[in-house]
């Protein structure tokens, strides 16, 4: 018993000289040691009392009230009461978000109200039951956090182009990651059809499925426009995720940056042209991840950026006479320039629609090849065009082909009056499409392969700034083709896409 005693009031001596050769603390260090005790949150606004926060992590009873049939995470992270977007949490029974998770916010208000008591912090990711206010960790909860931020390795991202398993959603419904309608608000089919076609560029996709290959990009103070690349990564990972509750995906998030960064120029509530929202929307992708004139300075230059050549030469009014036409062909304004400009994609245009009908009273609806319109490049056909008081020839031809070949087949013309569209039907191949056939001998040299396969076309159907656009693209990883119109999506066999009226096509060249 006295050797217990003894050893007590030594270790209690120890103690006590160890603590008076310890320096003595600053006030930094004592707060710096408290903060670790009990950590701060940064994202919590309005910040809770310590008092009030608990530390302890445990199962929660509440779990089983879970609906993931109605949790949607694809629209703006606001709370649905004060419509703030700072510190916002999503009910999981309900599927609504609220902001905050202390006494008198509007979460704990909802939970006490509704007896709903499992939220998720949508900036950190975290699980807490309100309002015992206590984290859960649980790893039963990762799908959820997987559909609200799904992530993809190196390994999976390569093997897409490979696989043609299928994924079960929440409600039963098979689906093909990337093969998912896009919810039509109400006029976005114009901008659905883009995003959809742009999700099948293998380099396209494979960049924005990695959040870290643009999280590093830094743009100017005070400048936002990187929330288009955030934006349009967020919904390339919804398209191709394996592991979600519902077989479509809402691209509300994503429209709403376009709509802010185009300043209103292209809305999801009025009908717009898809081709020129390709041209904004590539440009401004390429400009938000500090792109500049060198052909390999973003991921969408090194994509589709080609180069061509323009010859131009001025044409002498037609009311002269012949001697004056000659003395002013003399003129070096007359003369023959070229320059050399690089191009996104390429503009055929469309030979004019008959103006007559057939024996039976029907329209005829004409055709044309594919290779006449490419002709327009070969660098010596001309195309005349008229400005208000001049007019020029024109003559374009193919320096260098991109590793994805976008054309852009012209049916609408505009006047003062109307808008006028051709129904001409291109008669273009879904496989093996040379283009070296249009480059001149020198140029095709320099050219290891020019075949290319089709990945993407763009159909309108009805009339002219009314109607509705609709999609095909081919899944590499079936080697099907897949038609989609917003929400609806069904196959369709190859040949069955030359007989559409295409707008807009995106080819892939041919590595091997």
């Amino acid at each position: 018993m006295a050797n217990k005693t003894l050893t007590a009031d030594f270790l209690k001596g120890m103690a006590i000289k160890i603590a008076k050769k310890r320096k003595p603390r600053t006030q930094e260090e004592l707060k710096r040691e408290l903060e670790e005790l009990d950590p701060i949150e940064e994202d919590e606004e309005p910040p809770i009392p310590k008092r009030e926060r608990v530390r302890t992590y445990r199962l929660c009873p509440y779990l089983d009230t879970i609906n993931r049939q109605v949790l949607d995470f694809d629209f703006e992270k606001l709370c649905s009461v004060s419509l703030s977007r700072i510190n916002v949490y999503a009910c999981l029974v309900c599927g609504k978000y609220f902001q905050g998770r202390g006494n008198n916010t509007h979460a704990y208000t909802h939970s006490v109200s509704e007896s709903h008591h499992v939220f998720l912090n949508l900036h950190t990711l975290r699980f807490y039951c309100l309002p015992d206010n206590y984290e859960i960790i649980d790893s039963s909860l990762d799908d959820i956090k997987y559909v609200l931020n799904p992530t993809f390795t190196s390994e999976q991202i390569q093997s897409m182009d490979c696989s043609d398993k299928l994924s079960r959603a929440i409600d039963g419904t098979m689906y093909l990651p990337g093969i998912v309608g896009l919810n039509n608000i109400k006029a976005n089919d114009y901008c659905n059809v883009i995003l959809q076609a742009l999700s099948h560029v293998t380099p396209l996709r494979n960049y924005f499925l990695r959040e870290i290959n643009y999280a590093r990009v830094k743009r100017p103070p005070g400048d936002s426009s990187f929330l288009l690349v955030q934006r349009f990564g967020e919904l390339m990972r919804k398209l191709w995720n394996p592991r979600n509750f519902k077989a479509h995906v809402s691209p509300h998030e994503m429209l709403q940056a376009v709509v802010l960064w185009s300043r209103k120029k292209f809305q999801f509530t009025e009908q717009g042209d898809p081709v020129e929202f390709l041209s904004w929307f590539l440009n401004a992708l390429h400009l938000a991840l500090n792109g500049s004139k060198k052909a390999d300075s973003s991921i969408v230059y090194r994509s589709f950026l080609g180069h061509m050549r323009i010859y131009t030469r001025k044409i002498p009014p037609i009311e002269l006479e012949d001697r004056q036409k000659e003395a002013l062909l003399l003129m070096a304004e007359y003369q023959e320039t070229v320059t050399d400009s690089p191009f996104l994609y390429l503009t055929c245009d469309l030979p004019p629609p008959p103006l007559f009908k057939d024996e039976f009273r029907e329209n005829i609806i004409p055709q044309v090849n594919l290779y006449t319109l490419l002709q327009k490049f070969n660098g010596q056909s001309e195309k005349e065009y008229k400005t208000y008081k001049e007019n020029f020839m024109k003559r374009f031809e193919i320096m260098q082909l991109p590793p994805y070949l976008i054309l852009y087949i012209k049916r609408f013309t505009k006047n003062t009056f109307f808008t006028e569209k051709n129904p001409t039907i291109v008669n273009f191949p879904v496989k093996n499409v040379d283009f070296g056939d249009i480059l001149t001998p020198v140029v095709k040299e320099q050219h290891a392969n020019t075949m290319y396969d089709l990945v993407a076309n763009i159909v309108h159907d009805g009339e002219p700034m009314k109607g509705t656009y609709r999609v095909h693209v081919l899944h590499k990883g079936s080697g099907k083709w897949y038609e989609m119109q917003d929400l609806h999506v069904t196959d369709i066999l190859p040949q069955m896409i030359t007989l559409t009226e295409a707008y807009i096509q995106i080819y892939e060249l041919r590595t091997s």
